[in-house]
Order: C-alpha cells, then sequence, then structure tokens
C-alpha cells in the first residue's frame, strides 16, 4: 500500500521504531526490499537518488514500486525523493506519483535552506506529499557528490528548532556524525548521541539518519572473498543504531550495504561460472543475498512485526 511518507513515519515517531529507506535502481533490488518487507511484516520506504532517476527514469521507478505495492497490498510502502537538490527536482518527483521527498539545501546557508524548504513544503502538502529536510552536511560520497570534513558541520538543536517550526517540514535529518558511501569510519565510530536527544526534545518530529549502513560481517567477507576491497572501513554499528533510534531516530537510510550484498554475488557468479550468460542466474543470488540482509536490519531496527 503507496501512502505518504509523513503518515508512515508520524507511526514509528509515536511508537519509538524506525523504518529503513532502502535505496535502488533497478528492478532487483527494489523486489529483493519488498520481499524482506514481506518476510519481517515490516514497513519499509523505497528511495531513488537524482542518480537513479537519471538512470532508470522516474516513471519507471515509479511503476517498479506501485507494481510490488500492489502484489504486497498490507505492507505499508512510501516512495521518497532521497537528496533532491533543487525545488524543480522534488516537484518533478511528486508529478511522477513520489509520496515523499527530500529537499536537500543543507548546502546553502540556513536562511537559503529555509526559503526552499518552506516552497517544497507548501507544493507537497498541497498533494499529501511527505517532506524531508538536513541540516548540517555529512561527510562523504552522496550521489557522486563529495564532501570532505571541512565542508562537513554538525546540526545546531536551536536551528533545528526554528528550522522545523517555520518551514513545516515533516522529518528531519540532523548531521550527528555519520557519512555518506562505504568508506565511513576508519577508527571507531562516533556519533552524537546526546546532540541527537536535544534535537528531538525541541523539534517533536520524526528525525532521520543518514549515512547508516553498518557493512555487516558477512556482507564485508562474501565480497572480500571475490577479491572486492573495502579499505578496511567501518559501518554503522547495530548497537549504535539502536542506540540512535532509542534518541528519536526514525528513519533510518541504507545504501551502501545493498549495493555491497548485491555485487558480492554476482562477482561470486563471475569467479565461479565464468561461461554464465543467463543475467538472471547473476541477480537470482544477488537479490536474495539483499533479502536476508534486510530482514536482519529490519529487526535491528524495531519495524519488523509492525504491520
Amino acid at each position: 500500500m503507496l501512502i505518504s511518507g509523513a503518515k508512515l513515519l508520524r507511526k514509528a515517531h509515536d511508537s519509538g521504531y524506525a523504518v529503513g529507506a532502502f535505496n535502488f535502481n533497478n528492478m532487483e533490488i527494489a523486489q529483493a526490499i519488498f520481499e524482506a518487507a514481506n518476510e519481517a511484516a515490516s514497513p519499509i520506504i523505497v528511495q531513488c537518488s537524482e542518480g537513479a532517476i537519471k538512470y532508470a527514469g522516474a516513471d519507471m521507478l515509479y511503476a517498479i514500486t506501485k507494481t510490488l505495492s500492489e502484489k504486497y497490498p498490507h505492507i505499508p510502502v512510501a516512495l521518497n525523493l532521497d537528496h533532491g537538490t533543487s525545488f524543480e527536482s522534488c516537484v518533478n518527483a511528486i508529478a511522477h506519483g513520489f509520496t515523499s521527498v527530500m529537499i536537500d539545501a543543507s548546502h546553502h546557508n540556513f536562511d537559503e535552506n529555509l526559503a526552499i524548504t518552506k516552497e517544497v513544503v507548501r507544493v507537497a502538502h498541497s498533494v499529501g506529499v511527505g517532506v524531508e529536510a538536513e541540516l548540517g552536511r555529512l561527510m562523504g560520497i552522496e550521489d557522486n557528490i563529495v564532501v570532505e570534513g571541512k565542508n562537513a558541520s554538525l546540526v545546531d538543536p536551536a536551528e533545528a528548532e526554528k528550522f522545523v517550526k517555520e518551514s513545516g517540514v515533516d522529518y528531519l535529518a540532523p548531521a550527528i556524525g555519520t557519512s555518506h558511501g562505504a568508506f565511513k569510519f576508519k577508527g571507531e565510530p562516533k556519533l552524537e548521541f546526546e546532540l541527537l536527544k536535544e534535537v528531538k526534545r525541541r523539534t517533536g518530529v520524526p528525525l532521520v539518519l543518514h549515512g547508516a549502513s553498518s557493512i555487516p560481517d558477512e556482507v564485508r567477507a562474501s565480497f572480500e572473498q571475490t577479491g572486492g576491497d573495502l579499505k578496511g572501513s567501518k559501518g554503522v554499528p547495530a548497537n549504535f543504531l539502536e542506540e540512535a533510534i532509542k534518541g528519536g531516530i526514525n528513519k533510518v537510510n541504507t545504501d551502501t550495504d545493498l549495493r555491497i550484498a548485491f555485487m558480492a554475488q554476482v562477482r561470486k557468479v563471475v569467479k565461479e561460472s565464468p561461461s554464465e550468460i543467463d543475467p538472471r542466474n547473476y541477480f537470482k543470488p544477488a537479490r536474495a543475498a539483499v533479502t536476508a540482509m534486510l530482514i536482519a536490519r529490519m529487526k535491528v531496527l524495531g519495524s519488523a512485526g509492525k504491520i
């Protein structure tokens, strides 16, 4: 059942759990996400970056989501634009049937970010679409855009309170120390949990954790056994995610883990069956690996069994 992201996350906010927001750009990964949600009895958010839309088309990504939502009508699902960089990008997603959009104007100053977000909220709310925004900036790579340490910044709770009140945004992504991409932490991860709690207290809205892939040991091992190299990087451990949810996180974005799990199995088939020419024999085990990983993730987030 395709519903507004605001409705889906308000329930998570009220009940104290988080919903996984899983990126996809093809049919197989979308199938894996829905199959995991069905097995775990979990609500989900499926989301697409501007890069995914450029690759597959907003109409195709909507059609895949719509078809799967009809196949699994008992699963509450929102289709979200991840990191929309402009008002026009958000409006385009809304016009193509997305039920949630993220306007990421965090590269602007506070006042510009607020002004752009207010315009997106005005349009989105007129048709029942939920809106996410971001304050502070995460390090790493998001859709091929690099944010280095000198340009990253943590959220200011007072600014977050003002931003939510004046913009009318439905959910907020505060920068609390995570980063985008596979190469997150070289040492021990550190998230600002007290900062998160203060933002939650001041805003009273569902909060979003970006850059939240965990790179589970079994996924890492599978990838590296086929010659993959993650350069010793670490993701966000499960216990950190659980602590973040206690602090007020209700949407947890995950992209990198899906890619690593998927490609590990593709690489395995390439290595073990060099004469294989049927794409289905590459993608079936890849899809199954993503499904298994996501079921475990939904249990960590507390969304399993919530439908």
